[in-house]
């Protein structure tokens, strides 16, 4: 088997946790291969701490991130790359449609590949060289978010088939357990166009945690229930197999003694509307109805005959500062912050920096960034995707809607009337709704202007005009401010 073109760069298609790190390394025992490693990785330009790479910055990469995949092709020998979901997605149709760029697909078993990342989110150690450096530790499997994992994992190489298919080309997949395969490897090298063989793998990384899967968890009873939300005879399974399956609803919240089902929007603060449907079960909002999988989703709707389902959006200026303020001021997206700084001239306050060193000015010069810097990422002319949490609003409620029925779609700014007119649809007197009156230093009111709004615009022009929201005024949400 050979690459059906003669190609001039390669593209390994993995994820985090998936072997990619080792499958490197034992590629670059070939005299001829070169893999540069994740070269279009947000964070960083190939490896962690990297900002340049073949003369090319990671604010050059930014604004022009072909740049670096035409220096790529211009290596001496086959040079390549990985290539994540999470990856600069303005080259993905490049290389994909590419007949050059051969690609490789690596596989993991997604339980292994969900442990292996909790373990090391927690130790903090991402690859290891030598045994006695290793960091041991325990983790708690859930069995919401392992499915997030997996529908994760399989979105993307679904996408990758599709790709693979329409574009008329074929690719090299390899799975975890055959990464340090000599045979495998050197079928993979000859596959790619390269005369040299290798007669050992690389020494340079360790596999990290080769225990039993029971010794690594802390619950290990639990995976049978992860197990039961998922179709796990395909868990393993490459996606040229993998069947699609239907979007998930475990995002939902609904109430116990009314028929009344609630899907948030990401990028808001959910707190006031759960804890009024906590009032109508005379609970905690943690004790609310979750984490449904297809089967319990259905469950619940068979149950509740003429059931209300509604979720609540914001205005979308209003939407984009909470986001601003909650995740890129006081939040942990460090990718973010720093694709800002790279690229506005703007300052944004150190961890714990006393709030005065932050005037309202550089809070301004701040959110307007983070406003063009939407404008861009919605229109795929960033190095970033596109998160949930600044996502269109009418898009996730579409994506919902498509999962699930959405009965309502209410504005947070009517909501205590709205949600009194549920409780007439359901024939029950329902709990009043009070939002929480929520004091910032850093508001919306003290910067807004017609700069803000039509920064505002044109990011979410498609929100106001499909939603029905006009200019954004102090007295829209002072709460959420």
């Amino acid at each position: 088997m050979t690459a059906p073109h003669k190609v001039t760069y390669f593209v390994l298609l993995a994820e985090m946790r998936t072997g990619s790190n080792l499958l490197e390394s034992n590629l670059n025992e070939f005299e001829g291969l070169n893999c540069l490693g994740e070269v279009f990785n947000p964070a960083f330009i190939g490896h962690q701490g990297c900002d340049e790479l073949l003369g090319v910055t990671m604010a050059q990469r930014d604004m022009n991130p072909f740049a670096l995949l035409d220096a790529i092709r211009l290596q001496d020998g086959l040079a390549g790359f990985r290539y994540f979901h999470d990856h600069d997605p303005r080259i993905l149709n490049t290389i994909m449609e590419d007949p050059r760029c051969a690609k490789i697909v690596l596989t993991r078993n997604p339980m292994d590949s969900y442990v292996s990342l909790k373990i090391a989110q927690t130790t903090q150690q991402w690859k290891l060289g030598d045994v006695k450096t290793k960091r041991s530790a325990q983790v708690t499997f859930d069995p919401v978010e392992f499915e997030h994992h997996v529908t994760q994992l399989q979105a993307f190489q679904l996408r990758i088939q599709r790709m693979l298919q329409t574009f008329g080309q074929s690719a090299f997949y390899i799975a975890y357990d055959d990464a340090n395969d000599l045979e495998v490897l050197n079928g993979l090298a000859k596959w790619l166009g390269c005369g040299a063989r290798i007669d050992k793998t690389s020494d340079k990384l360790k596999r990290q945690n080769p225990e039993p899967l029971e010794q690594k968890l802390t619950n290990f009873g639990a995976v049978r229930e992860g197990m039961a939300r998922l179709d796990r005879f395909n868990l393993s399974r490459t996606p040229s197999f993998d069947p699609a399956r239907g979007g998930m609803v475990w995002a939902y919240r609904a109430c116990r003694n009314v028929a009344l089902a609630y899907a948030p929007l990401a990028g808001g603060d959910d707190s006031d509307v759960l804890d009024w449907m906590a009032a109508i079960d005379d609970t905690t909002r943690d004790n609310l109805l979750h984490a449904f999988s297809p089967d319990s989703w259905q469950d619940w709707l068979r149950a509740n005959p003429g059931h209300i389902s509604f979720t609540v959006t914001r205005h979308p200026l209003d939407r984009a500062h909470d986001v601003y303020r909650r995740q890129v001021l006081h939040g942990a997206r460090k990718n973010l912050r720093q694709f800002l700084l790279r690229t506005y001239d703007i300052a944004l306050p150190e961890d714990g920096a006393p709030p005065d060193e932050y005037t309202r000015a550089d809070h301004k010069r701040g959110f307007a960034a983070f406003l063009r810097f939407l404008h861009a990422n919605l229109n795929g002319q960033t190095g970033m995707t596109t998160h949930p949490a600044w996502a269109l609003q009418s898009d996730l409620i579409a994506d919902i809607a498509a999962r699930g029925p959405i009965r309502h779609v209410l504005r947070d700014d009517r909501l205590s009337d709205s949600l009194h007119l549920l409780g007439q649809t359901c024939g029950r007197a329902l709990p009043e709704f009070h939002a929480e009156q929520r004091r910032h230093k850093l508001t919306l009111a003290s910067i807004y202007d017609p700069e803000i709004e039509a920064l505002g615009r044109a990011a979410y022009g498609e929100d106001y005009a499909r939603l029905g929201y006009a200019d954004w005024h102090a007295g829209a949400d002072m709460a959420a401010s």
